[in-house]
């Protein structure tokens, strides 16, 4: 291999370790709905381009970093997350539709956001300015593009801080608790229904943070959402249900796949590659990475 080549290939993994935490980011919130909730939010991604539509308002109408504004506006899609499980458990969890007709409602909310945000911004792709989105570091042959590391540096921040939470606090245990036995919750005077509605605010939240670091690193138009809705339930599940460290992993691994079938074979074989690599994967390891055997 020549000089030339090791250098792209040096390239491609850094570029891809940085995508991959994006991708962890991305994927977070859905590790905690579906992997300890057992509630498959296929809106998620939806509410990500959410995130990314909010950070470009404060960006461009107030001047304000598209990062701070998603940490500014944590608390609001943290109240959006626990009144949409509240419609989610009157609804039909309580009635036992949670299945079937629970699906239909987050298709239901994918569709109505996505229909909403086209109304409002049209189909045009939207993008965002920062300081960081431009330049490079180079560190030797390899650079780093800041609008990647800035995004992966604040994507692991997220998920480090999350996992402090859980680890480290009644609620947080709670929350990893509550779908393996809610009746032992109970016996500890712990709400499982409040518990859960903390757990899906949670995961909301991130999508604040997960749309703004998209809109940073590439422009947005509503329909993106649909691209994200596959490869987030895949990394959950090649990461293990519930596992912080897992998605971490496995997203670094899509990311880095990907990014080497883009660089070597070209940007058109990228998804197809990448996809084949997570099945292949769960099919020799089907409870994921960090998931028991």
């Amino acid at each position: 291999m020549d000089l030339l080549s090791l250098d792209l290939l040096g390239n491609a993994l850094v570029s891809g370790l940085l995508l991959g935490a994006f991708y962890a980011a991305v994927t977070i919130g859905v590790s905690i709905s579906f992997g300890m909730l057992d509630i498959v939010n296929i809106a998620h991604p939806a509410f990500i381009i959410l995130g990314s539509y909010t950070a470009y308002i404060a960006n461009t109408a107030l001047g304000v970093d598209p990062i701070l504004a998603s940490i500014v506006l944590l608390p609001a899609f943290y109240l959006l997350g626990m009144a949409i499980y509240t419609i989610y458990d009157l609804a039909f969890e309580r009635r036992g539709d949670a299945s079937i007709r629970g699906l239909a409602f987050f298709f239901g909310l994918l569709f109505i956001t996505e229909v909403a945000l086209v109304l409002v911004f049209g189909v045009d792709y939207r993008l965002v300015e920062a300081p960081y989105i431009g330049p490079s570091l180079t560190l030797g042959p390899v650079d780093l593009p800041l609008r990647l590391l800035v995004p992966a540096l604040v994507s692991l921040g997220l998920i480090g801080g999350l996992q402090l939470f859980m680890r480290h606090s009644f609620t947080g245990r709670a929350i990893q608790a509550v779908a393996q036995d809610p009746l032992a919750l109970r016996l500890m005077a712990a709400n499982p229904t409040r518990i859960k509605r903390i757990a899906f605010g949670l995961s909301i939240a991130t999508a604040s943070v997960a749309g703004a670091v998209l809109i940073v690193i590439q422009p947005v138009e509503p329909s993106i959402a649909r691209d994200y809705i596959g490869r987030v339930f895949a990394i959950c599940v090649m990461g293990g249900l519930g596992s912080f460290g897992g998605t971490i992993a496995a997203a670094m691994a899509l990311g880095v796949v990907e990014s080497l079938t883009s660089t070597f074979s070209g940007p058109s074989w990228s998804p197809a590659v990448a996809f084949g690599f997570l099945l292949l994967t769960l099919a020799l390891r089907p409870a994921g990475l960090f998931g028991r055997s």
